[in-house]
């Protein structure tokens, strides 16, 4: 099957049936092969698992080799909100497209994403028709939480992790989140790592896995 936005797809080995999919989302200027590079240690302790690296609907303004799921370069709210929403569109529709063709369940996916990936991952955790298996956002924060609670119909669990020196999206959004999920009665976990800038670092890739893990019962 042809996805509707182009992806990186990470299979499991050969004659190992799928039971769970990992959603990765890119963050602006990434694409699809950047976050599957998680992928490498993951899919050892998750045999089962397909991973889905999808590339952003757009291409980015600033960098046209990379994607991007909504624009930033009009630092006005409302626009950011508009474009993000297209956004969640396009990428319910490439859900429904990877329940059909792997016979998979809400539950049985997790969704995740860096940056602006993350961002896209809360929306879509929670404002699904059902829960997700669970979420996980590394250095990313609420794209407008006012919107977000008035489109609130589901409360996906989430484990959010954030580097203490991230200096693109500060670390205060981290705690943002919390007290807002915390307030929604969403389950949330968080992570602070330290001496960390916009990235990804072995250390919060392994409290990932081992999150997913947890929740795929593996």
């Amino acid at each position: 099957m042809t996805f509707c936005l182009k992806t990186t797809i990470v299979r499991p080995e050969k004659n190992i049936s799928i039971k769970n999919a990992v959603v990765l989302l890119h963050g602006y200027g990434g694409d699809g092969k950047d976050i599957s590079m998680l992928t490498l240690n993951w899919k050892r302790f998750l045999p089962e698992t397909i991973f889905l690296c999808p590339n952003g609907h757009e291409k980015c303004a600033i960098n046209p080799i990379g994607y991007q799921w909504f624009d930033l370069t009009k630092d006005d709210p409302n626009y950011i909100l508009e474009q993000s929403q297209k956004a969640e569109i396009k990428l319910k529709q490439f859900i429904e497209e990877i329940k059909n063709e792997y016979s998979l369940k809400n539950s049985q996916i997790c969704l995740s994403g860096f940056s602006q990936g993350c961002m896209m991952s809360i929306n879509l955790g929670l404002t699904s028709s059902e829960n997700y298996n669970c979420i996980i956002g590394f250095s990313g924060k609420l794209i407008n939480p006012e919107d977000l609670v008035k489109r609130k119909t589901s409360s996906t669990k989430m484990f959010l992790i954030h580097g203490d020196k991230d200096d693109v999206v500060s670390p205060n959004f981290l705690l943002e989140a919390k007290d807002f999920l915390i307030r929604n009665d969403i389950e949330i976990e968080t992570k602070m790592i330290k001496n960390c800038e916009h990235r990804i670092p072995v250390e919060a890739s392994s409290a990932a896995l081992n999150y997913i893990k947890n929740n795929f019962q593996i």
